[in-house]
């Protein structure tokens, strides 16, 4: 299955992957009129250490500890990607503590959000991967993850 890789030795730390991360899932015509002045919940996150910058994002693993520990059902996988339902999501927020690449967040409504490989928004390609200036962050397919 594919999914998203990062290449740390290309990342310039621009975040321009957050901007069309949260653009493409905020179901707006207009990136401008999405984001001004609104707080970002983007899917996927840089962060810095040091000289090297690198993008957290769900790495889909097969055997899923968020998916075990979730008490209300509301994740699940889904043409081999962890997905979130939110309708079912009771905020209890368990993704979160184990996730051992903190990959699940709190979502502006309290449930927790987390990349789906923009599965949902119609986008094709993951936002994020599509708005790289630099191509650090790539959809392809490689070994599965066991986690």
């Amino acid at each position: 299955m594919k999914r998203v890789y990062v290449n740390e030795q290309w990342c310039l730390g621009c975040h321009l992957c957050e901007y069309n991360c949260a653009f493409a899932n905020s179901g707006e015509t207009d990136m401008a009129f999405a984001l001004r002045g609104k707080t970002l919940y983007p899917k996927i996150r840089i962060e810095e250490d040091g000289k090297v910058c690198y993008a957290v994002s769900c790495r889909h693993c097969t055997d899923p500890l968020c998916v075990k520990s979730c008490i209300s059902g509301a994740l699940s996988i889904e043409d081999g990607a962890v997905c979130i339902d939110h309708e079912k999501c009771v905020g209890c927020l368990t993704c979160v503590l184990v996730c051992p690449y903190g990959a699940v967040a709190p979502g502006p409504d309290g449930a927790a959000s987390k990349c789906e490989l923009c599965l949902k928004n119609s986008c094709g390609a993951p936002a994020c991967v599509e708005g790289c200036p630099n191509g650090a962050i790539v959809f392809e397919e490689r070994e599965a993850v066991m986690t």
